[in-house]
This record gives C-alpha cells, sequence and structure tokens, in this order.
C-alpha cells in the first residue's frame, strides 16, 4: 500500500474551547500515539485529512506526518475517527504511530464482486458482514477484500473461512461465521392467504 503525506502542527492548548475554534478554522484536533513514543496533541487539516481517507485503503491506509516536531516523517494509521452526526465532518481523530516492522491487527472492508445466480432466481442477498479483522505488516495491509459471489444460490451462504486473502495476510475473525447468503423467495400461498 502507498504511504500518503499530512501536514501537521503540534498544539500546546488542549480542551474544548482551543477544539471549537480549530474546527472553526478547518482543522480538527488529533493525538499520535504508538509504541515508545509519548502521546502527542496536534492539529491537522480537516479537508486534507478526508481526501486522504476517501480513497483506497479507507481507515487503513498509511499516512506519513510533515511537520510537528519530533513527529515529521513517523508513519501512522488512523485508528479512531469522531464524526459530528449531523454535518458528518470529522470531529478528533487518533492517529497510531506505526512501525513497519512489526504487525498490526486492522479491519478490512469486503467487497462483492459480480451478481449471483441466486438474486436472479428471485433470492435475496443477505450481506451480513462487511470487514473482517486481520493481522499483517502495515506495508502489506489490503485496501479491501473482493468477494466473488456468482455461484452462490439461494440457500447457500460464504463463510469467512471461503474468503481469499493475499499472502501474509492472517485472518482473525471466526472461521465459520457467515459473510453473505441468498435468502429463499417467500411463499406466494402464503401472501394470497393473508
Amino acid at each position: 500500500m502507498e504511504t500518503k503525506s499530512l501536514n501537521v502542527e503540534l498544539r500546546s492548548k488542549t480542551g474544548k474551547g482551543i477544539s471549537r475554534q480549530l474546527r472553526r478554522d478547518g482543522r480538527i484536533p488529533a493525538v499520535v500515539y504508538g509504541k515508545g513514543i509519548d502521546p502527542s496533541a496536534i492539529s491537522l487539516d480537516q479537508r486534507e485529512l478526508m481526501k486522504l481517507l476517501s480513497g483506497d485503503g479507507g481507515m487503513n491506509s498509511l499516512i506519513t506526518l510533515n511537520g510537528g516536531e519530533g513527529l515529521s516523517g513517523s508513519v501512522v494509521i488512523v485508528s479512531d475517527l469522531v464524526v459530528d452526526p449531523l454535518k458528518g465532518t470529522p470531529k478528533h481523530a487518533d492517529l497510531h504511530k506505526v512501525n513497519m516492522d512489526e504487525k498490526v491487527r486492522v479491519e478490512v472492508t469486503i467487497r462483492l464482486k459480480g451478481t449471483c445466480k441466486g438474486v436472479k432466481d428471485g433470492g435475496l442477498l443477505d450481506f451480513v458482514k462487511h470487514t473482517v479483522e486481520v493481522e499483517c505488516l502495515p506495508a502489506i495491509i489490503p485496501a479491501h477484500i473482493d468477494l466473488d459471489i456468482t455461484t452462490l444460490t439461494i440457500g447457500h451462504s460464504i463463510h469467512v473461512s471461503d474468503l481469499q486473502l493475499p499472502a501474509n495476510v492472517r485472518l482473525l475473525d471466526d472461521q465459520k461465521a457467515s459473510v453473505v447468503s441468498v435468502l429463499g423467495k417467500a411463499k406466494e400461498e402464503a401472501a394470497t392467504e393473508a
């Protein structure tokens, strides 16, 4: 996965008032933490962060920090993003500094490919599990996991154990959990009796 770049500034003041002022200026408060470093309060451009996260990889994007004394050049991933429920804009971010030689645990999105045979036959697609937890080195975090559903028929499911993962990526979720299934047609007789 390619590394993206983000400009940050250290902030000495914390609290609600400063956070509100940052948001009015188009910036959001954030904290950088990780193994071997003290947590650092920073601020970053709201639009710049959202642009980085909207691309391939989403929250698992590797981000190199620019600026911020002692943080410049650090590689981070967004471990938590607090979003305003009404406006949909970010309010706060937690950035986790990663060591490129140590494995990390992340949630990866599952993308369905194709139209399944069961839906063409009148069934209903039930997409239960949209993400799975994996463990791997930061450089090989998959942007997403593609799942081909074209052969799925009514009454059948695809489970976590059926997912095809890249080499050196370990799945941490329950292997028996259902990812997607096709539910059968509702009986027409029951509908007419009602």
